[in-house]
């Protein structure tokens, strides 16, 4: 694969695709970082400006949401993110959607922003979360999630029409006109326009006749400005309809109904829709039947975030891959590193050769020594897993072990999160009307336990009969699944000695040298899990330790025949999940018109160490109208509405 830059003797970067620079010539590009401030910033907006006095349009809002149509080597971005750090009346979360066809490795990054000190620190954060950029949504996370960078691998007419939040501010950024007129034509102008509200500021470097014309077209008020020097000028333009709009996308709703809402349950599901809407300012209660967090299926002694891979790659494989980054991000921001948690890998043995990878990771791989996503495992990591070096078999290198129960834990010590136990939700009644109406949570004697407008149901299988009760059918299964596990310090040497360095699954999985719990002390060892339909008790079972002993056989022999007789002292854990037929969760309101401010969040199966982040800022970003973390069908795919019942003729329907 051939690199998309190019860098000139004098540091100026360019397209080896458009013979065009990426940005202002000058020695060093030192012209980059003066245009993106005099251009993009100070023609959205989005400075002080010191003639006036008046402050940058951002100021005091709760969010604003920047689209870029050309990320190139980030430079825009960079130089809006430290715009807002440095503001004091900076909103409260910025989101940056940026549009890229063809993009530049880690290393460009850093060697573009190292003119500028005051943007080293934030390059480097950037660089370190850049990796696995296959065709697709990406969303990267920094200050807490404050400020969150949407990366939509692709071309830009393809990907205008997908996108449903509003536009705040425009950054119309491309290369030359002559040299890509694709990414100024009117389709995407008129695109651009459809995300606008009125008053939603443009800015580009380019005064094209062509451009300004198609601006006019779309609905925007058009004005040349000063250029940056050597450009006499460049384009400002304010998007003012003379006409009804009708944008199909999603509106914000005020900021003082996002107050209060309750959250059934206390797990992996539970405690990240929590801290999700936590951090975006609402005050959380979270209510559990058990005596503590994590009592049901996230109290797994340690697990696995790992993406699922296929062929084709699937919605499943995408939906995964975009859990995974957000999963991590959120692991090393909470919990202790090799604790808590640890960045190991995994290395994925595919038994029966099953699930391929994509084409686009093979192009990648092939074309890309540092690429950091999912790819064939070399023989190295075959020869310490104790494998045969033509083992089918995938390196994940964005995966992680994982103690659930940590997580949940951090995310609910969030200052606005209240936690509360013994709490057995019975029976959930609406009261009131409209703004002023509340659900009210009842047990099983009549009291109220609690209420608020707003209520998430993230309590695994019980959430069944919940939704029944309202006359709601979201079909959740139960699964019970058990594990084999114990210390270490009691495997015989034989054993000790042919544990891989890092995770392995691909037919059940092995976990070595994470902390234990309970009556486990120091470092263990975990092989499973069964899977065991319609069982909706967590009952220990003695077939289920061999049914795990045999698993380890197929994916690790040689550590398989080592450890077999482990198998029948070892300890057993077993809780019962949840999942729906369809293989992806439930996420998002129940009925909004019948049954407003009633969410769901369930139906993660095997898969809640890996998607549960996700879930969460799926909701948080549904209730806030802010940029979705994953394409917009994948959001769609996992609607908890996609289960009501088809409409009547004649009703009316709200689409996810």
């Amino acid at each position: 694969m051939d690199t998309p830059v190019a860098w000139l003797a004098d540091g100026t970067p360019c397209s080896t695709r458009f013979d065009d620079i990426y940005r202002s010539a000058g020695a060093d590009g030192l012209g980059g970082l003066a245009q993106a401030r005099h251009v993009f910033l100070g023609g959205c907006g989005l400075r002080p400006d010191h003639v006036t006095g008046s402050a940058p349009l951002w100021a005091g809002q709760p969010q604003w949401h920047v689209l870029e149509t050309g990320f190139g080597l980030g430079l825009n971005f960079l130089a809006a993110w430290q715009a807002w750090r440095t503001d004091p009346q900076r909103p409260e979360r910025l989101f940056f959607t940026s549009l890229e066809a063809w993009p530049v490795m880690a290393d460009d990054i850093r060697r573009s922003a190292a003119p500028f000190p005051e943007l080293s620190d934030l390059a480097e954060q950037l660089a370190a979360q850049w990796q696995g950029l296959l065709p697709g949504m990406h969303r990267i996370v920094l200050e807490q999630g404050r400020v969150q960078l949407t990366l939509c691998i692709g071309l830009a007419q393809d990907w205008l029409p997908t996108l449903d939040a509003l536009v705040d501010s425009v950054f119309l950024d491309g290369f030359n006109p002559a040299a890509n007129p694709d990414i100024w034509d009117l389709p995407v102008l008129k695109g651009i326009a459809r995300l606008c509200r009125p008053g939603s500021r443009l800015a580009t470097w380019t005064i094209a006749r062509a451009v300004r014309d198609g601006l006019v077209t779309a609905g925007f008020e058009v004005e040349k400005a000063p250029g940056l020097p050597p450009k006499r000028d460049c384009l400002r333009a304010t998007y003012a309809p003379r006409w009804q709009t009708r944008h199909a996308v999603r509106s914000r709703p005020a900021a003082e109904a996002m107050q209060h809402a309750i959250v059934i349950g206390s797990g992996l599901a539970g405690s990240a829709v929590a801290w999700s809407l936590a951090q975006r300012g609402w005050q959380v209660e979270v209510l559990d039947q058990a005596d503590a967090p994590a009592g049901g299926a996230s109290g797994l002694p340690a697990g696995l975030v790992a993406p699922h891979v296929s062929p084709d790659d699937a919605a499943l494989s995408r939906l995964s891959r975009a859990g995974v980054r957000l999963a991590l991000r959120r692991l090393a921001e909470l919990l202790r590193e090799g604790e808590d948690w640890g960045p190991s890998g995994v290395l994925e043995h595919r038994i029966e050769s099953k699930r391929g990878l994509p084409r686009d990771v093979l192009w990648s791989e092939a074309g890309s020594p540092g690429w950091q996503g999912s790819r064939t495992a070399p023989a190295e990591l075959l020869e310490q897993a104790g494998l045969p070096a033509d083992t089918p078999a995938i390196w994940h290198a964005q995966a992680a072990w994982l103690r659930p129960a940590q997580l949940v834990r951090a995310q609910l010590r969030h200052p606005n999160i209240r936690w509360r136990s013994q709490a057995r939700v019975a029976v959930l009644r609406r009261e009131g009307q409209d703004g002023s109406a509340n659900w009210q949570l009842l047990d099983a004697e009549g009291h109220v336990l609690a209420q608020a407008p707003t209520v998430v149901l993230a309590c695994a299988h019980p959430t069944r009969a919940l939704l029944e009760s309202l006359g709601q059918n979201i079909p959740l299964n139960a699964l019970r699944g058990q594990v084999s596990w114990g210390p270490l310090a009691t495997l015989p040497d034989a054993a000790r000695d042919q544990l891989p360095p890092f995770p392995v699954n691909g037919h059940g999985s092995l976990i070595s040298g994470f902390a234990g719990s309970g009556d486990v002390s120091g470092p263990a060892w975990i092989v499973g899990s069964t899977f065991e339909r319609g069982v909706t008790e967590a009952c220990l079972k003695a077939g289920d330790q061999i049914a795990n002993r045999d698993r380890l056989a197929r994916l690790l022999p040689a550590l398989g025949q080592a450890m077999g007789p482990q198998f029948e002292p070892a300890r057993a854990w077993a809780a019962v999940r949840c999942t729906l037929p369809d293989r992806v969760p439930a996420v998002g309101p129940v009925d909004p018109q019948g049954l407003p401010g009633l969410l769901v969040c369930a139906g993660m199966g095997a898969r809640g160490l890996t998607l549960s982040v996700l879930c969460g800022e799926l909701i948080a970003a549904g209730l806030h109208g802010e940029p979705w973390p994953l394409e917009r069908r994948l959001a769609q795919a996992l609607a908890a509405t996609r289960f009501a019942p088809p409409a009547r003729p004649g009703t009316a329907t709200q689409s996810p």
